[in-house]
Protein backbone atom coordinates (compact mmCIF):
# COMPACT_ATOMS: atom_id res chain seq x y z
CA UNK A 1 0.00 0.00 0.00
CA UNK A 2 0.97 3.63 -0.36
CA UNK A 3 3.13 5.26 2.32
CA UNK A 4 0.85 8.02 3.66
CA UNK A 5 3.39 9.65 5.98
CA UNK A 6 3.07 13.41 5.66
CA UNK A 7 5.48 16.14 6.77
CA UNK A 8 4.17 19.65 7.39
CA UNK A 9 6.84 22.25 8.11
CA UNK A 10 9.17 19.65 9.59
CA UNK A 11 6.54 17.85 11.69
CA UNK A 12 5.73 14.26 10.76
CA UNK A 13 2.11 13.08 10.66
CA UNK A 14 1.06 9.47 9.96
CA UNK A 15 -1.27 10.46 7.13
CA UNK A 16 -2.59 13.56 5.35
CA UNK A 17 -6.23 13.55 6.57
CA UNK A 18 -7.21 15.92 9.40
CA UNK A 19 -10.49 17.16 10.78
CA UNK A 20 -11.54 20.73 9.94
CA UNK A 21 -11.93 23.48 12.49
CA UNK A 22 -15.46 24.16 13.67
CA UNK A 23 -17.03 20.84 12.71
CA UNK A 24 -16.16 18.61 15.67
CA UNK A 25 -15.14 20.82 18.63
CA UNK A 26 -11.93 19.21 19.96
CA UNK A 27 -12.51 15.69 18.68
CA UNK A 28 -14.35 14.01 21.54
CA UNK A 29 -17.66 14.00 19.66
CA UNK A 30 -16.11 12.06 16.78
CA UNK A 31 -14.17 9.66 18.99
CA UNK A 32 -17.37 7.74 19.75
CA UNK A 33 -17.56 6.83 16.04
CA UNK A 34 -13.88 6.10 15.33
CA UNK A 35 -10.47 6.36 16.94
CA UNK A 36 -9.40 9.96 16.33
CA UNK A 37 -5.75 8.93 16.66
CA UNK A 38 -6.16 7.20 13.28
CA UNK A 39 -6.18 10.62 11.62
CA UNK A 40 -3.18 12.72 10.77
CA UNK A 41 -4.39 15.39 13.19
CA UNK A 42 -7.39 16.82 14.99
CA UNK A 43 -8.02 20.51 14.29
CA UNK A 44 -9.95 22.15 17.11
CA UNK A 45 -12.75 24.64 16.76
CA UNK A 46 -11.29 28.16 16.76
CA UNK A 47 -10.69 29.14 20.37
CA UNK A 48 -10.74 32.66 21.80
CA UNK A 49 -9.45 34.13 25.04
CA UNK A 50 -12.83 34.29 26.76
CA UNK A 51 -15.99 32.15 26.58
CA UNK A 52 -18.27 33.28 23.78
CA UNK A 53 -21.96 32.55 23.26
CA UNK A 54 -21.93 33.32 19.54
CA UNK A 55 -24.63 34.86 17.39
CA UNK A 56 -28.38 34.71 17.84
CA UNK A 57 -30.41 31.94 16.25
CA UNK A 58 -31.22 30.90 13.60
CA UNK A 59 -27.60 30.56 12.66
CA UNK A 60 -27.49 27.65 10.21
CA UNK A 61 -29.20 27.22 6.85
CA UNK A 62 -29.03 24.50 4.22
CA UNK A 63 -28.03 25.45 0.69
CA UNK A 64 -27.67 23.40 -2.50
CA UNK A 65 -24.72 21.05 -1.88
CA UNK A 66 -23.73 22.90 1.24
CA UNK A 67 -24.69 24.92 4.27
CA UNK A 68 -24.38 28.39 5.71
CA UNK A 69 -23.28 28.90 9.29
CA UNK A 70 -23.34 32.05 11.34
CA UNK A 71 -22.23 30.54 14.65
CA UNK A 72 -20.12 33.50 15.67
CA UNK A 73 -17.20 31.52 17.11
CA UNK A 74 -19.15 30.17 20.05
CA UNK A 75 -16.79 28.43 22.47
CA UNK A 76 -15.67 27.93 26.05
CA UNK A 77 -12.48 30.00 25.85
CA UNK A 78 -8.80 29.11 26.11
CA UNK A 79 -8.91 28.03 29.77
CA UNK A 80 -11.27 25.13 29.09
CA UNK A 81 -9.21 24.05 26.08
CA UNK A 82 -6.05 23.98 28.20
CA UNK A 83 -7.65 22.31 31.21
CA UNK A 84 -9.78 19.69 29.44
CA UNK A 85 -9.61 19.40 25.65
CA UNK A 86 -5.88 19.55 25.00
CA UNK A 87 -5.02 17.12 27.85
CA UNK A 88 -7.66 14.71 26.54
CA UNK A 89 -6.16 14.79 23.04
CA UNK A 90 -2.65 14.34 24.46
CA UNK A 91 -3.74 11.40 26.60
CA UNK A 92 -5.40 9.74 23.62
CA UNK A 93 -2.24 10.21 21.58
CA UNK A 94 -3.90 12.42 18.98
CA UNK A 95 -1.94 15.15 17.25
CA UNK A 96 -3.67 18.41 18.16
CA UNK A 97 -3.83 21.37 15.81
CA UNK A 98 -5.26 24.26 17.80
CA UNK A 99 -7.11 26.91 15.83
CA UNK A 100 -7.02 30.36 17.43
CA UNK A 101 -9.09 33.48 16.75
CA UNK A 102 -9.24 37.00 18.12
CA UNK A 103 -10.32 40.56 17.56
CA UNK A 104 -6.88 42.15 17.85
CA UNK A 105 -3.23 41.31 17.34
CA UNK A 106 -2.82 41.26 21.12
CA UNK A 107 -5.53 38.59 21.40
CA UNK A 108 -3.68 36.30 19.01
CA UNK A 109 -0.33 36.91 20.72
CA UNK A 110 -1.87 36.11 24.12
CA UNK A 111 -3.46 32.91 22.82
CA UNK A 112 -0.21 31.76 21.25
CA UNK A 113 1.71 32.37 24.47
CA UNK A 114 -0.89 30.43 26.47
CA UNK A 115 -0.38 27.43 24.16
CA UNK A 116 3.39 27.52 24.40
CA UNK A 117 4.99 24.22 25.51
CA UNK A 118 1.64 22.49 26.05
CA UNK A 119 1.82 18.68 25.69
CA UNK A 120 0.16 17.26 22.60
CA UNK A 121 0.28 20.47 20.58
CA UNK A 122 1.46 19.61 17.07
CA UNK A 123 0.56 22.79 15.20
CA UNK A 124 -1.21 26.15 15.51
CA UNK A 125 -3.76 27.23 12.91
CA UNK A 126 -4.36 30.98 12.88
CA UNK A 127 -7.92 31.83 11.89
CA UNK A 128 -7.43 35.32 10.48
CA UNK A 129 -10.94 35.52 9.05
CA UNK A 130 -12.07 37.49 12.11
CA UNK A 131 -12.93 41.21 12.08
CA UNK A 132 -10.19 43.44 13.45
CA UNK A 133 -11.98 45.38 16.20
CA UNK A 134 -9.15 47.93 16.23
CA UNK A 135 -9.62 48.80 12.57
CA UNK A 136 -13.32 49.37 11.84
CA UNK A 137 -14.08 45.67 11.56
CA UNK A 138 -11.71 45.00 8.66
CA UNK A 139 -11.20 41.23 8.35
CA UNK A 140 -7.54 40.38 8.95
CA UNK A 141 -7.41 37.85 6.10
CA UNK A 142 -8.52 40.44 3.54
CA UNK A 143 -5.59 42.79 4.05
CA UNK A 144 -1.92 41.77 3.64
CA UNK A 145 -0.66 44.13 6.33
CA UNK A 146 -3.29 43.12 8.87
CA UNK A 147 -2.76 39.43 8.15
CA UNK A 148 1.01 39.70 8.48
CA UNK A 149 0.67 41.55 11.79
CA UNK A 150 -1.31 38.70 13.31
CA UNK A 151 0.95 35.98 11.94
CA UNK A 152 4.09 37.74 13.09
CA UNK A 153 2.72 38.07 16.64
CA UNK A 154 1.70 34.40 16.76
CA UNK A 155 5.04 33.21 15.40
CA UNK A 156 6.95 35.23 18.01
CA UNK A 157 4.90 33.73 20.82
CA UNK A 158 4.84 30.13 19.58
CA UNK A 159 7.52 27.66 20.63
CA UNK A 160 10.18 26.84 18.03
CA UNK A 161 9.41 23.62 16.22
CA UNK A 162 5.63 24.14 16.37
CA UNK A 163 4.41 25.09 12.89
CA UNK A 164 2.15 28.11 12.49
CA UNK A 165 -0.37 27.85 9.63
CA UNK A 166 -2.40 30.89 8.56
CA UNK A 167 -5.96 30.10 7.46
CA UNK A 168 -6.83 32.10 4.37
CA UNK A 169 -10.15 33.48 3.17
CA UNK A 170 -11.27 33.02 -0.44
CA UNK A 171 -13.12 36.35 -0.31
CA UNK A 172 -10.18 38.32 -1.70
CA UNK A 173 -9.07 39.51 -5.10
CA UNK A 174 -5.64 37.85 -4.97
CA UNK A 175 -5.27 35.02 -2.44
CA UNK A 176 -1.62 34.50 -3.40
CA UNK A 177 -0.86 38.07 -2.30
CA UNK A 178 -2.28 37.39 1.18
CA UNK A 179 -0.50 34.03 1.29
CA UNK A 180 2.85 35.60 0.53
CA UNK A 181 2.32 38.28 3.19
CA UNK A 182 1.63 35.58 5.79
CA UNK A 183 4.69 33.56 4.84
CA UNK A 184 6.91 36.64 4.85
CA UNK A 185 5.61 37.38 8.36
CA UNK A 186 6.64 33.94 9.62
CA UNK A 187 3.89 31.48 8.71
CA UNK A 188 5.31 27.99 8.21
CA UNK A 189 2.33 26.93 6.12
CA UNK A 190 -1.14 27.87 4.97
CA UNK A 191 -4.63 26.47 5.52
CA UNK A 192 -6.67 26.97 2.34
CA UNK A 193 -9.58 27.83 2.49
CA UNK A 194 -11.99 29.17 5.06
CA UNK A 195 -15.70 29.45 4.20
CA UNK A 196 -17.07 31.83 1.57
CA UNK A 197 -19.35 34.64 2.67
CA UNK A 198 -22.92 33.90 1.60
CA UNK A 199 -26.55 34.69 2.28
CA UNK A 200 -29.96 33.02 2.08
CA UNK A 201 -33.33 34.79 2.05
CA UNK A 202 -36.40 32.96 3.32
CA UNK A 203 -39.09 33.50 0.69
CA UNK A 204 -41.86 32.78 3.22
CA UNK A 205 -40.84 35.41 5.78
CA UNK A 206 -39.17 37.48 3.02
CA UNK A 207 -36.29 38.14 5.40
CA UNK A 208 -32.72 36.80 5.70
CA UNK A 209 -32.75 33.19 6.92
CA UNK A 210 -29.90 33.82 9.35
CA UNK A 211 -30.17 36.15 12.32
CA UNK A 212 -26.67 37.38 11.49
CA UNK A 213 -27.83 37.97 7.88
CA UNK A 214 -24.67 36.56 6.27
CA UNK A 215 -22.82 33.34 7.02
CA UNK A 216 -19.99 31.11 5.92
CA UNK A 217 -20.73 28.79 3.01
CA UNK A 218 -19.18 25.31 3.25
CA UNK A 219 -19.72 21.87 1.75
CA UNK A 220 -19.27 20.38 -1.74
CA UNK A 221 -20.57 23.58 -3.39
CA UNK A 222 -17.31 25.38 -2.58
CA UNK A 223 -14.90 22.59 -3.56
CA UNK A 224 -14.02 23.96 -7.03
CA UNK A 225 -13.25 27.34 -5.47
CA UNK A 226 -11.10 25.71 -2.80
CA UNK A 227 -9.17 23.63 -5.34
CA UNK A 228 -8.58 26.77 -7.41
CA UNK A 229 -7.24 28.61 -4.36
CA UNK A 230 -4.91 25.76 -3.41
CA UNK A 231 -3.67 25.67 -7.00
CA UNK A 232 -2.96 29.42 -7.05
CA UNK A 233 -1.21 29.44 -3.68
CA UNK A 234 0.95 26.43 -4.55
CA UNK A 235 1.81 27.94 -7.90
CA UNK A 236 2.95 31.16 -6.20
CA UNK A 237 4.65 29.47 -3.21
CA UNK A 238 5.57 25.92 -4.28
CA UNK A 239 7.78 25.25 -1.25
CA UNK A 240 5.18 26.23 1.35
CA UNK A 241 3.06 23.37 2.78
CA UNK A 242 -0.70 23.71 2.39
CA UNK A 243 -3.47 22.15 4.44
CA UNK A 244 -6.30 22.08 1.91
CA UNK A 245 -10.00 22.09 2.74
CA UNK A 246 -13.39 22.96 1.32
CA UNK A 247 -16.11 20.48 0.45
CA UNK A 248 -14.08 17.28 0.71
CA UNK A 249 -16.49 14.35 0.84
CA UNK A 250 -14.58 11.44 -0.73
CA UNK A 251 -11.06 10.13 -1.18
CA UNK A 252 -11.06 11.36 -4.77
CA UNK A 253 -12.01 14.84 -3.57
CA UNK A 254 -9.00 14.72 -1.26
CA UNK A 255 -6.80 13.58 -4.14
CA UNK A 256 -7.81 16.66 -6.14
CA UNK A 257 -6.46 18.88 -3.38
CA UNK A 258 -3.17 16.97 -3.21
CA UNK A 259 -2.76 17.19 -6.98
CA UNK A 260 -3.44 20.94 -6.80
CA UNK A 261 -0.62 21.36 -4.28
CA UNK A 262 -1.92 20.57 -0.79
CA UNK A 263 0.30 18.42 1.43
CA UNK A 264 -2.66 17.39 3.61
CA UNK A 265 -6.42 17.94 3.79
CA UNK A 266 -9.10 18.71 6.38
CA UNK A 267 -12.53 17.06 6.28
CA UNK A 268 -15.31 19.18 7.75
CA UNK A 269 -18.93 19.76 6.82
CA UNK A 270 -19.55 16.21 5.61
CA UNK A 271 -19.21 14.89 9.20
CA UNK A 272 -22.64 16.34 10.02
CA UNK A 273 -24.17 13.68 7.78
CA UNK A 274 -21.50 11.02 8.22
CA UNK A 275 -19.49 11.22 11.47
CA UNK A 276 -17.10 8.55 10.15
CA UNK A 277 -16.27 10.61 7.06
CA UNK A 278 -12.65 11.46 7.99
CA UNK A 279 -11.54 7.83 8.31
CA UNK A 280 -13.63 6.84 5.29
CA UNK A 281 -11.97 9.57 3.21
CA UNK A 282 -8.58 8.37 4.46
CA UNK A 283 -9.31 4.78 3.39
CA UNK A 284 -10.65 5.90 0.02
CA UNK A 285 -7.63 8.14 -0.57
CA UNK A 286 -5.24 5.31 0.28
CA UNK A 287 -7.04 3.01 -2.16
CA UNK A 288 -7.10 5.67 -4.89
CA UNK A 289 -3.34 6.18 -4.57
CA UNK A 290 -2.67 2.44 -4.58
CA UNK A 291 -4.85 2.00 -7.68
CA UNK A 292 -2.69 4.58 -9.45
CA UNK A 293 0.55 2.90 -8.42
CA UNK A 294 1.62 5.75 -6.12
CA UNK A 295 4.25 4.56 -3.65
CA UNK A 296 4.31 7.66 -1.42
CA UNK A 297 1.68 10.33 -0.99
CA UNK A 298 4.31 13.05 -1.44
CA UNK A 299 4.68 11.94 -5.06
CA UNK A 300 1.29 13.41 -6.01
CA UNK A 301 1.56 16.76 -4.24
CA UNK A 302 1.23 19.43 -6.92
CA UNK A 303 1.47 16.81 -9.67
CA UNK A 304 -1.36 18.41 -11.66
CA UNK A 305 0.77 21.49 -12.23
CA UNK A 306 3.28 19.48 -14.22
CA UNK A 307 0.57 17.63 -16.11
CA UNK A 308 -1.22 20.85 -16.91
CA UNK A 309 1.97 22.35 -18.25
CA UNK A 310 2.08 19.78 -21.06
CA UNK A 311 -1.44 20.70 -22.10
CA UNK A 312 -0.90 24.43 -22.46
CA UNK A 313 -0.11 25.28 -26.11
CA UNK A 314 2.83 27.55 -26.78
CA UNK A 315 2.24 30.85 -28.45
CA UNK A 316 -1.08 32.68 -28.95
CA UNK A 317 -4.41 31.07 -28.14
CA UNK A 318 -5.30 29.19 -31.34
CA UNK A 319 -8.97 30.07 -30.94
CA UNK A 320 -8.11 33.74 -30.71
CA UNK A 321 -6.15 33.51 -33.97
CA UNK A 322 -9.00 31.98 -35.96
CA UNK A 323 -10.67 34.24 -38.51
CA UNK A 324 -14.10 35.44 -37.41
CA UNK A 325 -15.81 33.46 -40.15
CA UNK A 326 -14.26 30.22 -38.90
CA UNK A 327 -15.94 30.64 -35.51
CA UNK A 328 -19.43 31.24 -36.87
CA UNK A 329 -22.10 28.60 -36.67
CA UNK A 330 -22.57 26.79 -40.02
Amino acid sequence: MTDLTTILAGVRFPNPVFTASGCAAAGQELDQFFDVTALGGVVTKSIMLEPRSGRATPRMAETPSGMLNSIGLQGPGIDVLLDKDLPWLAERGARAVVSIAGGSVADYANLASRLRDRPGLAMVEVNISCPNVEDRGQVFACDPQAASGVVSAVRRNTAPGIPVFAKLSPDVTDIALIARACVDAGADGLSVINTLLGMVIDTTTMRPALAGITGGLSGPAIRPVAVRCVWQVHQALPDVPILGMGGIRTGLDALQFLLAGASAVSVGTTVFGDPTAPVRVLAELEQALADRGVEHVRDVIGLAHGAAGHLVPEGPDPVGDEPAAAMEEP
